[in-house]
């Protein structure tokens, strides 16, 4: 599987589920911003009848509750609802596309799946073989990773089950810049033609964290064999470095997990221009 996002893949109705907030103040920055989470498990079944298959629905949103800032508060909740649900939840508050989004998987699932279900039940005598592949489930959870200053790091992780050998999990980080409201990206952060020489940092780096001498052992160990190890824009800083994270299927397979090279400021210095002065906010 190619490089995805949340917002490409991206969660019920049910007898069973909550909406909730519980307050979260991070380290004030830019717009002395304050955050919430609204929460979400919920079950539902085909046709109703707990005694069929069921989707389980999970979801964590933290959205910005509170600035010095209107426009930058709402400005960061649109990128979250992007980033988490899709483009079409963007004019939507908080709440409303936590609740929209929630109704429509579950009505997505029993449209879909209750046909399919009842054809099946219809053909085959052993009906216990028939709920594994209709018994699905997605969970979204995301939280703020790190607010200094004019940085502030969101992290995004998914799950989904619809059916098969496994499921799919996938995590993804978004960077802003509060001052421009607008996301880092690795162009911000390096001078021109980094990718070359970062690539081989990043192998070297990889090669230092499995205790391995050559390429040829990481692509041994699998390291390679799904795609190219190749400098991602799904990165986050830390006060020590930027953390390359690559999900399961980029270029290992599923069994291997996803890959984290945590390459050190030091390590980078000579290739980073940092050309709207970001990484003071989270080095200082």
């Amino acid at each position: 599987m190619k490089k995805q996002t949340v917002s490409l893949l991206v969660l019920l109705l049910a007898t069973s589920g909550f909406f909730f907030s519980c307050d979260n103040i991070m380290n004030k920055g830019t717009g002395a911003l304050k955050f919430d989470s609204l929460q979400v498990n919920e079950t539902a079944h085909l046709f109703g009848d707990t005694a069929r298959p069921a989707c389980n629905l999970t979801l964590n949103f933290t959205y910005a509750t509170q600035s010095t800032d209107a426009k930058l508060k709402d400005s960061l909740n649109t990128f979250f609802l992007s980033a988490c649900f899709g483009e079409k939840f963007l004019t939507l508050s908080p709440e409303e596309a936590v609740k929209t989004y929630a109704e429509k998987y579950v009505s997505d699932y029993r449209k879909d799946l209750e046909p399919m279900l009842l054809e099946d039940e219809k053909n085959k005598e052993e009906s216990a073989s028939i709920g594994a592949w209709y018994s699905y489930f997605k969970g979204i959870e995301s939280k703020v990773q790190l607010y200094k200053k004019h940085l502030l790091v969101y992290r995004i992780d998914y799950n989904e089950y619809t059916g098969g050998a496994h499921g799919i999990y996938l995590s993804t980080f978004l960077n802003m810049d509060l001052r421009r409201l607008s996301p880092v990206r690795l162009d911000d952060l390096f001078v021109n033609d980094y990718k070359e020489p970062l690539t081989d940092l990043l192998w070297n780096q990889l090669m230092a964290d499995n205790n391995v001498a050559t390429r040829q052992e990481l692509e041994d160990l699998g390291y390679g064999s799904t795609g190219e190890l190749e400098p991602t824009e799904n990165f986050y800083l830390t006060p020590e470095g930027i953390t390359f994270y690559y999900n399961v299927y980029e270029m290992t397979p599923y069994v291997m997990g996803p890959t984290e090279i945590a390459m050190p400021y030091e390590a980078v210095q000579h290739l980073l221009s940092d050309v709207n002065g970001i990484l003071s906010s989270v080095k200082e």
